[in-house]
């Protein structure tokens, strides 16, 4: 089994820059082009040396040729002589490296398999295999399509829900009589394709083929990585690598590639992790032109981090820290100045009694408001709302319990009154004080004062957690961000104050005259300044607020104005390549040296000017948003053929991530396959489920007969197609 799992691998061929050494008086190295030449032949990055896969899994007792030590065990390391080597180790007919393929052969093969061979089957019992095991993957597929568990508690034939698989196994046999007649209890005893070694063996083979289709989508061309880690609810520490890369098409993918137990965060056992998840597709660090992280110290760390590690490495592996992360960092700091909001959620949302309080509040007011026309009926409108959990971890959290809370503020009154008449104890006391503070002008202009400020950001947040978006037009919605604060500042204040006076008389709160002086509430401070209360809300409270969050903005993106992306920049096609710089293009061809030696920079030069005079001629190019748009339209218009080393750079400028969102989905979903009822569910059985989870839309296009022949040939089985 285990020989036949190396063999379905294949050989280990990781895309490298081999290193070179001294031999004979001459710089030598591996050769890549061996590899089409000996399909037997792999090679190994952290020893520098080849392998021959069929002698090291067939290996000769003798010591003759063929199962020598140097092709299986120390490795083959004398480059000079390469050619005549290998060929010698092949030898003639009989030698022991030909025995040996002759066996591997035979071990895929399961017609020559000794158990097959001791029970010929009919054709009939070929075809009710096929029909029987057919029946099993599409019920898996489903499974994991949506998620679902496979197995029951009580899976025997007595039990009334025998799990998912098996009642969706029986559902999808009812009326089919070709089904109903092989499955289950018509099937044979000892191959009912049932059993939980098959469901995981149907689920790893699903995963295998969408991992397959994944490496073929990227084919030799370069990726990124995005990674992140997360405790599951059986606590244990997962890794999760995406990539990000560009398809045939020109459209920017992430892809899971799968996720990994580590027994600690350090920035050594992640990269080792990440090199196996690689170097088992197949892939290599080499081929990495961006990485993706957020700023722990364990992955940004400027010596010791993961990024630190990779660069050491791979210099071309660019760091990037997540924009969606870094701006609910900028979030967290302005939050936490305004506590009143959590505390009265803590206050209300922590008894299910005190929301179902609120929940018929509101219904009988939106119920009272329809009967009065003041509001309109339809499809959509007028649905419950509730108040959300602020978290710093949870993009968006803090602008979706702000917006909601203006639209329930009259039932949160209501409950807190309940509160305050029924509570005893601390949260009688915390009711009254909680009332009295939101029933305030401060409370209503604090409110709705960062509903406009958030409002700017969540879209923000929103755009950057796109999987096409590109570095560039990240970086200027992160500037358009910072002039819509600013016009703010400057232009937003005679609305917000228009927008609470309305809301105060909507609800009957006390109005402050902006003209009198501000009174502080509590004990009064000796020779305190006497201000008035336009200058406390509009300086101290309205000023400070935005002045916050653009000084937050400015501190957490300062660096995305580095060099590379500057360059990156002159890439943009907005306003008709209005920021072309060739100077910028061909230093930015630079930092990529092992994709621009010296010649193709020397050919680049005149392939931008050709370039940028052809798409400013062309009509489809000159309105083009974005660099990703840009990519897909080179792509139809087949101009990354008439300029291979300006496609080359676009492709290059889209690898660098802009955020970990997907990362954080597939963690998402990791919380949903494995909840506390699966707990118990393998590593391995984890991941080839989140593959297929996650990654459904491969899922649904897999053919059969790919997962079919993947599953029979895992191991040797009782039925063969």
């Amino acid at each position: 089994m285990v020989r036949r799992y190396y063999l379905q691998k294949g050989p280990c061929r990781p895309n490298h820059n081999f290193p070179t050494k001294d031999v004979g008086g001459r710089l030598r190295s591996f050769k890549a082009s061996w590899y089409k030449k000996y399909h037997w032949l792999e090679y190994s990055i952290a020893k520098d040396a080849a392998y021959c896969l069929h002698c090291f899994l067939f290996r000769s007792d003798d010591g003759r040729k063929g199962g020598g030590a140097s092709f299986i065990s120390t490795g083959f390391k004398a480059w000079n002589r390469g050619d005549e080597a290998l060929d010698n180790h092949v030898g003639f007919v009989n030698s022991e490296h030909n025995k040996a393929v002759r066996k591997c052969e035979d071990l895929l093969t399961q017609s020559q398999s000794i158990r097959v061979d001791l029970c010929k089957q009919s054709d009939q019992v070929k075809k009710d295999y096929r029909i029987r095991l057919q029946a099993s993957i599409d019920c898996i597929r489903h499974c994991v399509r949506q998620g679902h568990a496979l197995r029951g508690h009580d899976e025997s034939e007595s039990s009334k829900n025998r799990g998912n698989f098996i009642e969706l196994l029986k559902f999808h046999a009812f009326g089919r009589v070709d089904v109903h007649s092989v499955v289950l209890e018509n099937a044979p005893k000892n191959l009912q394709m049932t059993s939980p070694d098959i469901q995981k063996d149907i689920v790893h083979a699903i995963a295998f083929e969408i991992t397959k289709e994944i490496i073929c989508d990227i084919g030799e061309d370069l990726f990124s990585i995005l990674v992140d880690e997360a405790r599951d609810t059986s606590i244990k520490e997962h890794m999760a690598v995406v990539l990000r890369y560009v398809n045939q098409e020109g459209y920017v993918m992430e892809r899971l590639l799968g996720i990994a137990h580590v027994s600690d965060t350090k920035a050594l056992t992640l990269k080792m992790e990440i090199e196996s998840i690689l170097v088992t597709s197949g892939l290599s660090l080499s081929r990495i032109r961006g990485q993706g992280y957020d700023g722990a110290s364990n992955m940004s760390g400027e010596i010791n981090g993961l990024k630190a590690l990779v660069l050491a490495e791979n210099s071309s592996a660019y760091y990037v820290h997540c924009f969606a992360h870094q701006l609910q960092l900028t979030l967290a700091v302005v939050a936490k100045q305004h506590g009143d909001i959590t505390n009265l959620i803590n206050l209300v949302g922590g008894s299910c009694k005190r929301m179902d309080n609120i929940r018929e509040s509101q219904a009988a007011k939106v119920v009272e408001a329809l009967c009065c026309g003041e509001l309109e009926t339809g499809r959509g409108l007028n649905q419950e709302v509730g108040l959300k959990r602020p978290c710093d971890t949870r993009w968006g959290s803090h602008f979706d319990t702000l917006l909601n809370l203006p639209a329930i503020y009259s039932s949160v009154i209501d409950c807190l009154d309940i509160i305050k008449k029924e509570a005893k104890g601390e949260a009688k006391g915390e009711a009254s004080v909680t009332l009295i503070c939101i029933q305030s002008f401060d409370f209503a202009f604090i409110l709705h004062m960062m509903i406009k400020v958030l409002a700017i950001t969540n879209e923000l947040s929103k755009s950057l957690q796109r999987k096409d978006q590109d570095i560039v037009n990240a970086m200027q919605l992160v500037r358009g961000a910072k002039l819509r604060l600013q016009d703010l500042r400057d232009k937003g204040w005679e609305s917000l104050l228009d927008s609470v006076i309305s809301f105060c008389k909507k609800e009957y709160l006390p109005i402050s005259n902006m003209d009198e002086l501000y009174i502080l509430s509590g004990r009064p401070r000796r020779n305190a300044q006497q201000i008035t209360n336009l200058h406390h809300y509009k300086v101290e409270l309205f000023y400070t607020v935005v002045d916050m969050r653009l000084q937050e903005l400015n501190s957490r993106f300062d660096k995305v104005n580095t060099e590379l992306l500057c360059c990156v920049a002159c890439l943009n096609p907005d306003d008709a390549f209005a920021d072309f710089d060739k100077e910028n293009l061909l230093k930015l061809a630079t930092f990529y040296p092992n994709e621009f030696s010296i010649d193709d920079i020397l050919h680049l030069d005149p392939q931008l000017d050709s370039y940028i005079f052809d798409v400013k001629m062309n009509t489809r190019f000159t309105k083009l948003k974005g660099i990703a748009e840009l990519c897909r339209e080179m792509v139809v218009a087949k101009k990354f053929r008439s300029f291979p080393l300006v496609y080359r750079l676009v492709k290059l400028a889209l690898l660098l991530p802009v955020a970990t969102a997907s990362v954080e989905r597939v963690f998402s979903a990791m919380n949903y396959v494995k909840n506390t009822l699966r707990s118990r569910m393998s590593d391995e059985g984890l991941n080839d489920f989140l593959v297929g989870y996650v990654e459904s839309d491969i899922l649904d296009r897999l053919d059969d007969e790919c997962i079919l022949q993947t599953f029979q040939d895992m191991k040797t089985r009782r039925g063969s197609l």
